[in-house]
């Protein structure tokens, strides 16, 4: 078993609703257990400024299934829940995006398929919600805290939990 950590994120529909159920078929897609679930973040839209604010959050999961497996399932997820890589617009508003961040340690360069993941560090609408479920955690050898301190995090805000 591996510990993969994700990130979701979404700006169109329910997307607290979506991240729920997403998290159901991750765990039983990958036959992965999950290990934790950060909190929701409102965040401002990255990118492609000119869109309604993003919903982020992480999590952590046991998993069997190698990267490259993982990864096809995650996109398999993202599809089921309506997301259409070929037809939207980089960085656009999307229902669902699940970005595999890292797979244990390891460092894989391929096409299709790079971890850590390259933008990880670039991203606090990412970091916030991973430093919430692994605080002194490391990804690639780097502190996510010490990755986070370097970034702004302005326009960040943790939602209350729901009922």
């Amino acid at each position: 078993m591996a510990e993969a950590l994700i990130a979701l994120g979404g700006n169109v529909g329910d997307v607290r609703a979506t991240f729920d159920k997403a998290i159901a078929n991750i765990c039983g897609m990958t036959q992965g257990e999950l290990l934790a679930r950060s909190s929701d973040y409102a965040t401002p839209p990255w990118g492609d400024e000119q869109q309604e604010r993003f919903v982020n959050a992480c999590v952590a999961i046991d998993t069997a299934l190698d990267p490259h497996a993982l990864l096809f399932t995650l996109h398999k997820i993202e599809k089921r829940f309506g997301r259409d890589r070929a037809q939207e617009r980089r960085w656009g508003p999307r229902t669902l995006d699940l970005d595999l961040l890292s797979y244990d340690d390891a460092v894989i360069n391929q096409p299709g398929l790079t971890l850590p993941h390259p933008r990880l560090f670039e991203r606090a609408f990412v970091l916030v919600p991973l430093v919430e479920i692994r605080p002194d955690g490391l990804v690639g050898g780097r502190s996510l805290q010490d990755a986070l301190a370097g970034l702004s995090t302005a326009g960040i805000e943790r939602l209350p939990d729901r009922v």
